[in-house]
């Protein structure tokens, strides 16, 4: 298929409600995940993201076992593990990388007892595992579309996450409520692994929040242009991505992180070269 048959034949087929729904969620997730990529890398919280997509079997498999709308209680799952995280980080000798191996093992351990439980057929669990952004409702995009809003509101807390990113104790020197943000923060991040989930899946979600702003760290000379690029970089893989499934029929979540990866390795070695140039 050529290029210009390809793009009309793009065209054509966002006329199907399931197709235009797909490609508003990649342009909503890529911009929304790309965006708090950016707080992950900054802080080194990479292993963070990991951590909540594998909690988030355990809401799925509770879901399927009660045989309810999974959205809700993958939520509460993904919320309770961040802020058990957050509490455990800052109330016990623990570090932050500890404590997400202990609680995503234990929500991962409850996911596969609830799918063993069930004694119906389980392949909507694939679709967690792997993500299908072609399975996209509604629902979801009314929830991507709540969560923009959310980040909204909370837009001046952009300062206060990245200042104490950078110098945590004299973030605190200054008053900041460091402890309390960082709770809010681990809230939100939670409700964005939810976003992500049926787009990219559990396996493949943890890259989605670091691949976008590390690459745009490398461009970089300040915060703020990192977040822009790594917004841009969110979206533009993540259409593009989209894009390519669907004209070689591969697998979206895949090639969307394919995607920002080949961005990755493109920037990496340029900005490589450019130093013996």
């Amino acid at each position: 298929m050529n290029t210009m048959g390809a793009m009309s034949s793009m065209i054509e087929v966002l006329q199907y409600p399931f197709m235009f729904r797909a490609l508003v969620a990649c342009i909503l997730i890529g911009g929304l995940a790309s965006y708090l990529s950016c707080f992950i890398v900054q802080r080194r919280m990479s292993f963070l993201g990991s951590g909540l997509a594998h909690s988030c079997l355990g809401g799925v498999a509770l879901a399927l076992w009660l045989d309810v709308e999974p959205l809700f209680l993958v939520s509460l799952f993904s919320v309770f593990v961040s802020m058990a995280i957050a509490w455990t980080t800052q109330n016990t000798q623990l570090e932050q990388d500890t404590s997400i191996g202990i609680f995503f093992s234990m929500a991962t351990a409850l996911g596969i007892i609830f799918l063993s439980l069930r004694t119906q057929y389980t392949g909507d669990a694939t679709t967690y595992l792997f993500g299908s952004i072609l399975t996209v409702q509604n629902s979801d995009l009314y929830y991507a579309g709540g969560f923009c809003l959310l980040l909204g509101l909370l837009f001046p807390m952009w300062s206060r996450w990245s200042y104490a990113g950078f110098d945590r104790d004299l973030a605190q020197a200054d008053r900041i409520r460091v402890k309390r943000d960082d709770y809010l923060l681990h809230f939100v991040l939670a409700l964005a692994v939810v976003l992500c989930l049926k787009v990219l899946g559990i396996i493949l979600l943890a890259a989605f929040l670091v691949i976008p702003a590390a690459s745009a760290r490398m461009i970089s000379k300040s915060f703020t242009s990192m977040t822009i690029k790594s917004v841009a970089i969110g979206i533009l893989s993540s259409v593009g991505g989209l894009y390519l499934s669907y004209v070689y029929d591969l697998p979206s979540g895949a090639t969307i992180i394919l995607v920002q990866s080949a961005l990755f390795i493109g920037i990496a070695l340029s900005m490589r070269l450019s130093r013996f140039g």
